[in-house]
């Protein structure tokens, strides 16, 4: 009896060991920026161009007498005004503090001064977006969600100007070891790992409560939804009334994309069905940009699929630079007095 009951606890402490081993490693191996990297410059050209966007009417959506004057706003919500720099902004210095943060994103999107830049892309985003409730939708959100998971994580490790001057500095003090194609060594980052889940996970809950909030309408039950966005003219940016005469092609429209939104979470984990998966994301995202014209929603959402594409990918596509003949990659700083033994090598980080 007491032999089963101790075979018992060990069978349960190990699978608990086993799970908690696995939950650790999902969230917590250290892995590469590189695939932070590459999120990063995508989220950032995007933020800079929704950005200069609103600068085109700057005075009309910020301005004392625009759309969303401030006690229009303060009047629409008066209790849960959300938090914004722009209430502290006097009218005077409105244009340069926009253009201030336009050149902070464009920092951003370089990778300069990341560590810096990364955190005041997510506060800009934010910012301009509780500012004008009215005119926040779908895209706003999104980049919102990426600059702040972005500022968590080490984005600027690679891929960015914060690491070219890394290396470049290390070329001037150290000679020899560059010449021999040595580089500043990148350290896998338990963030980097722990930044890129968090953005894959969020995705599939957006992706599934978009599936189940489409069953509340009856126009997604009988396969209308399809034809009644792609007939709307408000919408409409290519003529396709044609499909009226073939309505069995909405309704497998309608119902695809249903299935596909509430089971994306399942199957995207899965290494083999992720590519067709992540594809049918990009032909429908792309479908939403080209037929209704919301072109920056579109691409923001497929921006999103570079975070599941694994870090080695992208080093074995060439994001990672290193000379033919070079030996591995090793840090080049904290060094001794002989500077260019190379017993004096240690691995840095690189942020």
């Amino acid at each position: 009896m007491v032999r089963l009951f101790t075979a018992l606890i060990h069978a349960v402490g190990l699978r608990i060991c086993t799970a908690w081993r696995q939950w650790d490693d999902f969230w917590f191996r250290p892995e590469d920026p590189v695939t932070l990297g590459v999120v990063r410059i995508l989220t950032g050209l995007m933020l800079t161009y929704t950005h200069w966007v609103w600068g085109i009417k700057f005075s009309s959506f910020f301005g004392t007498d625009g759309f969303q004057d401030l006690l229009l706003v303060r009047s629409l919500d008066p209790e849960t005004m959300a938090w914004s720099f722009w209430w502290y902004v006097p009218p005077d210095l409105a244009w340069t503090v926009h253009l201030t943060c336009l050149f902070l994103l464009t920092m951003y999107t370089l990778g300069l001064w990341t560590s810096v830049t990364k955190w005041a892309a997510a506060i800009i985003t934010i910012s301009y977006v509780n500012r004008v409730p009215n005119a926040s939708f779908g895209l706003d959100q999104m980049n919102a969600m990426l600059a702040v998971y972005l500022a968590l994580g080490p984005c600027g490790a690679r891929l960015s100007l914060d690491r070219l001057i890394s290396v470049k500095r290390s070329a001037i003090r150290f000679p020899e070891a560059y010449a021999a194609g040595q580089r500043p060594f990148v350290l896998p980052r338990p963030s980097a790992r722990l930044v890129r889940r968090l953005i894959q996970v969020h995705m599939c809950i957006i992706y599934f409560f978009a599936g189940v909030t489409k069953l509340k309408g009856t126009s997604w039950w009988d396969g209308n939804a399809v034809w009644m966005a792609l007939a709307n003219a408000e919408y409409q940016s290519v003529d396709m009334t044609w499909m009226a005469w073939y309505p069995w092609l909405s309704d497998l429209l309608t119902h695809a994309t249903v299935l596909w939104e509430m089971t994306f979470w399942i199957f995207v984990w899965n290494p083999v069905l992720r590519p067709w998966v992540l594809l049918v994301g990009v032909l429908m995202h792309l479908g939403i940009g080209g037929f209704l014209g919301m072109w920056t929603f579109g691409l923001v959402m497929i921006f999103t699929y570079a975070s599941f594409v694994a870090p080695e990918t992208y080093l074995a596509i060439g994001f990672r630079r290193r000379s033919r003949n070079a030996p591995p990659a090793v840090g080049m700083a904290n060094l001794p007095a002989e500077r260019n033994s190379p017993s004096a090598l240690q691995p840095v980080r690189v942020s």
